[in-house]
């Protein structure tokens, strides 16, 4: 198993809420983790910086190796991080309102386990397909569910980014849970929408499989992104399963 991340501050932002980094645990398993922030004046990239490396360092703390154990121990560990930077927000007026979006991907007994809140997202290529594990927590994305919009009319939407569910949120936040098989030669995308909301899923999938190295892919998928107005911070983080064991 391969993987690369990296992230870049777009040609619109003037500074990067976007946060990512990849853990390894006692017993020598990765937890990838990806985070969107969101907020005034650095209260965004406080609040991804912070949700990472906290639930980042816990990981390398565990010794979890099935995946059972890692959703159970990813649930409990994002809402006590929600509280944590709600309260952060409380006690610094500065930061009052920060928030995160969240995804987290670690390869556990030959399958994928995955958590998400927000509209950040986490895709598999599979033989030449782009196929989406997660689904945007978003204002305009229960619109295209409840069959008020279309899909076409949510990507022009002037409120496509308002988030439904954030880390940092008031109370306990449901968090999306998932394990999925996986299949050699399968690819992992995790990344802001800083990359989605400016390229389409069939460019996505152009780019990452006409590059064999995880670097090249990433550094192109950030360049057509920025080719395009580069709107947001955007972060991509690549995961190569290689071969049938990834256990």
């Amino acid at each position: 198993m391969e993987f690369y991340f990296q992230s870049d501050q777009g040609k619109k932002r003037r500074n990067n809420q976007d946060y990512a980094n990849v853990f390894t645990n006692q017993s020598n398993k990765v937890l990838a983790l990806l985070a969107d922030g969101m907020g005034g004046h650095q209260a965004g990239d406080i609040a991804s910086q912070l949700t990472v490396n906290e639930i980042g360092k816990s990981w390398e703390m565990t010794d979890i190796t099935s995946s059972e154990a890692a959703v159970k121990w990813l649930i409990q560990k994002i809402q006590n991080e929600n509280q944590r930077v709600y309260e952060h927000g409380q006690q610094d007026m500065a930061l009052s309102g920060m928030g995160t979006t969240l995804e987290a991907v670690s390869i556990l007994e030959n399958k994928l386990t995955l958590a998400h809140v927000g509209d950040s997202r986490i895709y598999v290529l599979r033989e030449g397909r782009l196929l989406p594990l997660t689904e945007d927590h978003s204002l305009v994305n229960e619109l295209v569910r409840s069959g008020e919009i279309t899909p076409e009319m949510a990507a022009v939407h002037p409120r496509k980014n308002i988030i439904t569910r954030s880390v940092g949120m008031p109370g306990t936040i449901e968090v999306d849970v998932a394990i999925h098989n996986i299949r050699p030669n399968d690819r992992i995308l995790m990344c802001s929408d800083g990359l989605t909301n400016m390229l389409s899923e069939t460019e996505i999938t152009t780019i990452i499989s006409q590059n064999t190295s995880l670097q090249l892919a990433s550094q192109s998928l950030i360049d057509a992104a920025n080719q395009r107005g580069g709107t947001d911070n955007i972060t991509v983080i690549l995961i190569d399963l290689g071969g049938s064991n990834h256990d």
